[in-house]
């Protein structure tokens, strides 16, 4: 299991970044990306370390973790220069917080997101059919979630990745050791989004493959 949209204490995290990837490994996730919630405020206090601390905690070999971040709320102007400076500080997965229809995200959040070359929109609600289609063309992984309430748009994501070819991952957003689904669980979520076996099987493998991305 992969999941590459995790939270710990340096945003809304319950646990220190060790323990989130012992309880992850103890959830049977073999890799992780912790990606805390960031913005111009934070965004050079949280990449150096939790660089380190990835580091650290991977050479152990008993699970690999990537250090990365989620653009949370920010303009929509200001997610370039962003994800540019997050990747110059070492972030390996860099997420924007799509426009789940939870929350009050910026409208343009999720274009300025996939102009940007973001790996991963983050629950991305009702996004266009346009928006996947670039996603698509840009190399933008949109995300199945297992997260309450940011799940509501999950078939409709599905719906617009297939019609652009867009890749999927799924991923837990999680911010507790609860959060992390069972591969029964990760497969059931994926099915009640309308996807076929063949796509889960391909999104699992998307996710490896954007592992690999990142670390070419």
């Amino acid at each position: 299991m992969i999941d590459l949209h995790t939270h710990s204490i340096f945003s809304d995290g319950e646990l220190v970044p060790s323990e989130l990837a012992q309880r992850a490994r103890a959830a049977g996730y073999r890799t992780i990306a912790i990606t805390d919630h960031a913005d111009y405020s934070n965004i050079d206090f949280i990449i150096p370390r939790m660089v380190r601390v990835c580091e650290k905690i991977s050479a152990r070999g008993n699970i690999q973790v990537l250090p990365g971040l989620e653009l949370t709320h920010v303009d929509p102007a200001d997610i370039a220069p962003l994800v540019s400076e997050a990747r110059k500080l070492g972030a390996q997965i860099v997420i924007v917080h799509g426009e789940t229809l939870t929350e009050p995200v910026p409208p343009g959040t999720n274009l300025a997101a996939i102009q940007a070359g973001v790996d991963i929109l983050a629950h991305p609600g009702l996004i266009t059919e346009e928006e996947g289609c670039l996603a698509a063309n840009q190399g933008v992984f949109l995300e199945i979630t297992t997260r309450r309430g940011h799940s509501l748009t999950n078939g409709h994501v599905a719906s617009v990745a297939r019609k652009c070819s867009a890749r999927l991952v799924l991923n837990n957003d999680a911010h507790a050791p609860g959060d992390f689904v069972g591969h029964q669980m990760a497969m059931n979520i994926a099915r009640g989004a309308g996807m076929s076996e063949e796509e889960i099987t391909a999104m699992f493998r998307n996710s490896k493959n954007l592992i690999q991305r990142a670390r070419a």
